[in-house]
């Protein structure tokens, strides 16, 4: 486990950013608006195997390794997700993707 009073490093940052549904998911949270609770919803899947292969990876790799660094929250009980203590260190990646969305790959989402 990562200690919480170190800097996030780039290289952790790229890491975290490295998959599609961490991305989804921290760009969800980069354009939560307080007021308003609706929930943020981070893919479709194509079929229920698709959609219960992601919850698996999500619940097992992905929540663990963002709670790691520090970028969220997870209560696990109410399967809830929330901004952790060094998302604004990743803000400003994630608002350089978000404006430049139009400038990259097709399938970086």
């Amino acid at each position: 486990m990562k200690n919480t009073s170190e800097t996030v490093s780039f290289d952790d940052m790229v890491d975290a950013l490295a998959s599609v549904q961490r991305r989804k998911l921290l760009l969800a949270l980069l354009a939560e608006n307080p007021q308003d609770d609706t929930p943020a919803v981070i893919g479709d899947s194509d079929s229920e195997t698709d959609a219960v292969e992601r919850l698996v990876e999500m619940q097992h790799v992905h929540l663990p390794k963002l709670v790691e660094y520090g970028f969220i929250e997870w209560d696990k009980e109410a399967n809830e997700v929330i901004k952790g203590p060094k998302f604004d260190e990743i803000r400003p990646l994630l608002e350089l993707l978000d404006d430049h969305e139009d400038e990259l790959p097709d399938d970086w989402l």
